[in-house]
């Protein structure tokens, strides 16, 4: 059980007793992809402290939130995967993404950004109604993190690594000024802001399809 006690009888406030502890709702982000190992989530949250992390995970096992299991021979490792309970965060986390994204502002030189937490921020930021009758993959590489995106007609599908892409975008943390509509696709071609291989003319809709 969460070492928070809000003694009040109330949704939320039990929601917060669950999943609301320091790093409580980015331990659930980076497990919405799917199943990781413990070093797999420290490679996600490249600063939460190892206690802090395993304090999560037992919190969360007991709650019923997240589950241990160990993957067949001959990988045998143990990893931690969302229960369907805990899944059930997933639109919760999207709101939560696409509310805070407005006050992100520049980003910090000591800010990082995990393949899970930019995948997130895709599907927060997603237009549908903007990607009518379009189909075409996107690869996107900030640094070492390396993502993709298929649109199909309205629908997106994500997932972590690369990808048989129409257009490969490979940028930094600057690429929310190009989402946030502060800098144009040529203006971040030209600034060295972005760099673009394939159709172009995907990398110009980009910031239609994905929009602060």
């Amino acid at each position: 059980m969460a070492a928070r006690n809000y003694a009040e009888y109330c949704g939320l406030a039990r929601a917060l007793e669950l999943v609301g502890e320091r790093w409580g709702m980015l331990v659930i982000r980076e497990l919405i992809p799917g199943p990781k190992r413990f070093k797999d989530l420290t490679q996600g949250l490249r600063r939460i402290p190892s206690n802090v992390l395993s304090a999560r995970l037992k919190e969360m096992e007991q709650a019923g939130v997240v589950e241990r299991r160990v993957l067949p021979r001959p990988s045998g490792a143990v990893v931690y995967e969302l229960t369907d309970y805990g899944r059930e965060l997933d639109d919760v986390l999207l709101k939560l993404a696409r509310w805070g994204t407005r006050s992100l502002g520049e980003p910090r030189d000591e800010d990082t950004s995990s393949p899970a937490a930019l995948l997130l921020g895709l599907r927060s930021l997603f237009r549908p109604e903007h990607a009518r009758g379009l189909r075409a993959t996107y690869e996107l590489r900030l640094g070492e993190t390396v993502v993709h995106a298929r649109v199909d007609d309205g629908a997106l599908e994500v997932g972590e690594g690369p990808a048989d892409a129409d257009v490969t975008i490979e940028s930094d943390l600057r690429l929310r000024a190009v989402m946030a509509g502060e800098l144009s696709p040529a203006d971040a071609l030209r600034d060295g802001a972005a760099r673009v291989q394939g159709d172009e003319a995907l990398w110009e809709r980009f910031p239609e399809l994905f929009a602060i």
